[in-house]
């Protein structure tokens, strides 16, 4: 790299910390200062540990239990045939090989089909119940920021001090309403 390259370089970075830093330095000035409250929730703890978010789960778990046993018993019976098929392929006729070829195949993709529509009707479910998780949560965020006059509440964030987490104060909430 030459000389200028480099000067233009520093230059350009200079300029940018110097814009960032007088944008944040209101809010700094603003934080230290008593003048912004700031708070931050972690959404994935309030759907890991939450009241709502964990009968949520339990219904899931209740509603799809039964398809989730019938394709296990599905798989069971796959396993068996072509373990089978595995074991008797060489003295069975042609015609009887073939034939049982055919339904382990069969077998195989109606499995494979229930398996999808499965996973698709699962994921779908878990989608609606979340999102009412989250609506109640974010109700829950809107009324202790007013109550608490925070200025502004995060969700998700890189990192977070932990003296602004108010993801506990969530969660309570949420177990008692």
């Amino acid at each position: 790299m030459n000389r200028s390259t480099v000067l233009t370089r520093f230059v350009q970075s200079l300029t940018v910390l110097t814009v960032v830093g007088s944008l944040l330095l209101p809010i700094a000035h603003a934080q230290t200062t008593g003048g912004l409250k700031i708070g931050f929730v972690s959404t994935e703890k309030v759907f890991k540990d939450s009241k709502p978010a964990l009968d949520a789960q339990k219904k899931l778990d209740a509603e799809f239990s039964r398809r989730d046993k019938e394709l296990q018993g599905m798989s069971a019976q796959l396993k068996t045939m072509a373990d089978k098929f595995d074991k008797d392929s060489a003295t069975m006729a042609e015609s009887a090989r073939s034939a049982e070829q055919r339904k382990i195949g069969d077998l195989d993709r109606e499995l494979q089909r229930k398996q999808r529509e499965f996973g698709e009707d699962l994921q779908r479910r878990r989608n609606e119940e979340l999102g009412a998780v989250l609506d109640r949560a974010n109700k829950v965020v809107r009324e202790i920021a007013q109550k608490e006059k925070y200025d502004i509440i995060f969700q998700e964030a890189v990192y977070a001090n932990p003296t602004l987490d108010i993801t506990d104060k969530v969660i309570k909430a949420l177990a008692g309403g």
